[in-house]
């Protein structure tokens, strides 16, 4: 059974003729008689009574609501995948993490809101590893994150790298360790931390350091917000270990302070501490107009704001 052969039997339902189904569907009538027989031979009866006007058999009958419904069903299919393709989808769904859902995103979001004003945005901050997974179930077009080659690996994947920042130490601006202008990993494994939620990817970030250390990362409290990050350090025990995005508004404030980290010193690991921000989509999704209009609008605008930012601190 094929589509066409559906048409045809529906034009002829309809309009009560063989000839007459063959001009609406812009065939020969030798045509139409070959798609009835066909699909009359795939069914394993007949259709209509050859009679001077085409009328429905029983067999007809039964299957004329169901053949309706069929080829509505793949009409409105097709007529969706055309939207699709010319940029005609009803939203656009992004994953970003917080820090550039707070800083970087709102400036491109009323960009494209201007430019595609019929596209319902829907923003949702996660962490980096949540955010990738959703992105691979579905159920957003692109994601903003923390690079995880594990999870951004794979043919269809289309990665763009942003920027790479450093990691900074947050305390209270009475903490012992905010006298120093580049805090030692040696005082850092000191003190009690602040930490993200797991499946956040500065938490597993900076557990693989304190790993290469060899000390013991003391996480006392999960949060996954950074109003909460700087609401608990603000109170002079705790200290956090955050990328420099995620500090600007503690830089303003003067009970907190912000301490860039020493390399060198005692423990087996030297290394600068950074991480990776990428944006990402599927080869698929990127062909779609709204999400590859969102996808240069952030290549065009992110990258400048953060050099910007890192001029100004």
């Amino acid at each position: 059974m094929r589509l066409e052969q559906l048409q045809a039997f529906l034009a002829i339902a309809q309009t009560g003729s063989f000839q007459k189904a063959a001009q609406k569907c812009g065939v020969t009538q030798s045509t139409i008689s070959r798609q009835i027989q066909s699909l009359e031979a795939d069914l394993g009866l007949e259709l209509f009574h050859r009679t001077n006007q085409a009328k429905l058999t029983l067999g007809g009958e039964r299957l004329l609501p169901r053949a309706r419904k069929i080829c509505q069903e793949w009409e409105t299919a097709t007529q969706e995948l055309t939207d699709l393709i010319a940029g005609k989808q009803p939203e656009l769904c992004i994953a970003a993490i917080h820090s550039v859902c707070g800083s970087y995103l709102p400036p491109i979001l009323q960009k494209f809101c201007r430019d595609y004003p019929d596209v319902q945005l829907r923003v949702t901050s996660l962490g980096s590893d949540r955010a990738l997974k959703v992105l691979k179930d579905g159920l957003v077009d692109l994601a903003i994150v923390m690079n995880n080659r594990f999870l951004t690996t794979g043919r269809e994947m289309v990665v763009e790298v942003l920027y790479d920042e450093p990691i900074e130490l947050l305390t209270a601006a009475n903490h012992p360790l905010a006298q120093y202008e580049f805090v030692p990993w040696s005082e850092v494994v000191r003190y009690p931390q602040v930490v993200f939620k797991d499946g956040y990817g500065m938490q597993r970030l900076i557990q693989e350091k304190f790993e290469r250390l060899e000390a013991t990362l003391q996480a006392a409290l999960e949060v996954n917000t950074l109003d909460a990050f700087r609401g608990v350090v603000r109170q002079g025990e705790l200290i956090a270990l955050l990328p420099t995005s995620a500090l600007v508004e503690a830089r303003l404030d003067p009970t907190l302070a912000v301490r860039p980290l020493a390399t060198g010193g005692s423990l087996s690991d030297n290394s600068t501490l950074s991480r990776r921000v990428v944006m990402v989509t599927t080869q698929d999704r990127l062909q779609i107009p709204p999400i590859q209009h969102f996808w240069q609008l952030v290549r065009d605008n992110i990258r400048p704001q953060f050099e910007q930012q890192q001029e100004a601190s």
